[in-house]
Order: structure tokens, then C-alpha cells, then sequence
């Protein structure tokens, strides 16, 4: 295949060469792949998508943006090989869903604002998922998803039903609440019973989040970034004493933390 060829339609394109890699004669790993074995790509590639957006690199944006339509068109080419769909398909169905849940562009229903968007959306999606068989209101939740989003979700789909706390001081005084009985277990000794109260203790600060609209997946992912800022910082200034950090004390450990708190946003 010549390099910088003109392609009418890069799409398509891609297609073709995933059709190429997995054909007889193509490439041995892409042959071999199946949809369970390339699960953790699509994740993978996801992640560092988000990366790349939270980073404001447009360009590595394109890149992983790339890799996960890779990820698409890969699933679809292994199913066409089977005769169970095709990229055509995905992408037919994405449309006629696209312009199933927006009535208020494709068709006559007026709507006003966002949330009576996010509304009508939900309302449409129930219909949709009507014919499915569960067992309980908070089934749909996908599995795979980090274990703050699933409870971010569960309490969310629970709320719907007027399940919920009904101010936000009560959700304090629950994680409260939940962090005595932490305390509580220490004190005990109960690894078994440790491990659940802490659980507990998550789950009320996850409503503590959403009762803020915030994502607690978001949350504590800034703090970690924070975290990784600091303890860099910590690092260097280990390093211009001429010490390894492990070779610090904590007392000097957490004077340097304490530096780089003061100096806030910049580190």
C-alpha cells in the first residue's frame, strides 16, 4: 500500500485494512484476536483518550480518538467474518438511534432546556429497554464500569423512584455516620468487618458527590493527579539534598508535603 495515497473515504479505508490484517496471509496477531481477547484494548484505549482530553492535546486527542474507532471497526470486521453484522450495521443503528431520541430536531416535540432533553432521552431509552427481561430497576448498569460510577448510577437509577436522601445534611451525617463505624471496627479488629464498613463509608461519599453534581470518579481522579504533583515535588527536593526519598525521614517527608501544599495550584 502506497504511502499518502488520497482515500475518498478514510473510513472506509480503515476498513479495507482491517480486512487485509485478518485475512489469510495477513497479520498473525490480528488474526488470532477474538472479541473477549481485545476487551481490555477498548478500555485501555479509552482511558487514554481522557488523558488526552484532559491534557487539552488536541492532536493526541485525533490519535486516541483513532485508536478507539480501530477498536470499532476491529469488532465489526470479526463479526462480518461470522455473518453476524458489519461496521454498515453499527453505524446504521447508531443513526436510527441518534434520531430516535432527538424528536425535538428530527421531528415536531418541543422541548425547552437541557435537563428536558436528558428527560425525554431517559423516557425514550425506558421504551426501548421495555422488552428486556430484569429483575430489578437498577439492572442495565454495565459491568465493567469502575466501582465508583456503579454506585454513582445505582444511586442515581434508586433516586428516580424517590429512594434517596432528601437533603444533603443527611448525606454528611451518613458519612459520618459511616466513618464512626469504621473507627468502631478498628478498634475490633474485624478485617472482614473493616473491609465492609469502609465499603459503606464509599458508597455515602459517592452520594455526598452526586448530591454536589459532581462525579466521584472525576473527584478522585483530580485527587490523585494532585497527589502525583505533590509527591513529585517531594522527589525533587529529595533530590537536591542528594537523597533518595526512601532514604528520608517522614518527619522531613511531610515538611516537603507541607511545602507544596502551601504553593497550591503550581504544584
Amino acid at each position: 500500500m502506497q504511502k499518502n495515497r488520497k482515500a475518498k473515504n478514510w473510513v472506509l479505508e480503515l476498513e479495507e485494512i482491517m480486512s487485509r490484517l485478518r485475512a489469510k496471509g495477513g497479520c498473525p496477531w490480528d488474526r488470532e484476536q477474538t472479541h473477549e481477547t481485545l476487551k481490555k484494548y477498548l478500555i485501555e484505549e479509552a482511558y487514554e483518550l481522557m488523558d488526552a482530553i484532559d491534557d487539552q492535546d488536541t492532536h493526541a486527542m485525533a490519535d486516541e480518538l483513532g485508536d478507539v474507532l480501530l477498536q470499532v471497526v476491529f469488532h465489526s470486521q470479526m463479526a462480518k467474518e461470522k455473518k453476524k453484522f458489519d461496521l454498515q450495521k453499527v453505524a446504521r443503528l447508531c443513526c436510527e438511534k441518534l434520531i430516535r431520541r432527538h424528536p425535538h430536531v428530527f421531528g415536531d416535540v418541543k422541548i425547552k432546556d437541557s435537563s428536558g432533553v436528558k428527560k425525554q432521552w431517559e423516557e425514550i431509552k425506558k421504551k426501548e429497554k421495555s422488552g428486556l427481561l430484569r429483575s430489578s430497576l437498577l439492572d442495565g448498569i454495565p459491568r465493567y464500569l469502575p466501582a465508583l460510577s456503579q454506585a454513582e448510577k445505582i444511586q442515581k437509577k434508586a433516586a428516580k423512584v424517590g429512594f434517596d436522601w432528601r437533603e444533603v445534611d443527611a448525606v454528611v451525617a451518613k458519612v459520618e455516620e459511616e466513618f464512626q463505624e469504621v473507627k468502631e471496627e478498628l478498634k475490633r479488629g474485624n478485617k472482614k468487618a473493616i473491609r465492609e464498613e469502609i465499603g459503606d463509608l464509599l458508597f455515602s461519599v459517592v452520594n455526598l458527590c452526586r448530591f454536589h453534581e459532581e462525579s466521584p470518579e472525576e473527584v478522585l481522579r483530580d485527587t490523585v493527579k494532585k497527589f502525583y504533583k505533590r509527591f513529585g515535588f517531594i522527589e525533587q527536593e529529595a533530590k537536591k539534598t542528594g537523597k533518595k526519598v526512601e532514604e528520608c525521614s517522614l518527619e522531613q517527608l511531610e515538611k516537603w508535603w507541607g511545602k507544596a501544599k502551601k504553593k497550591g495550584s503550581k504544584v
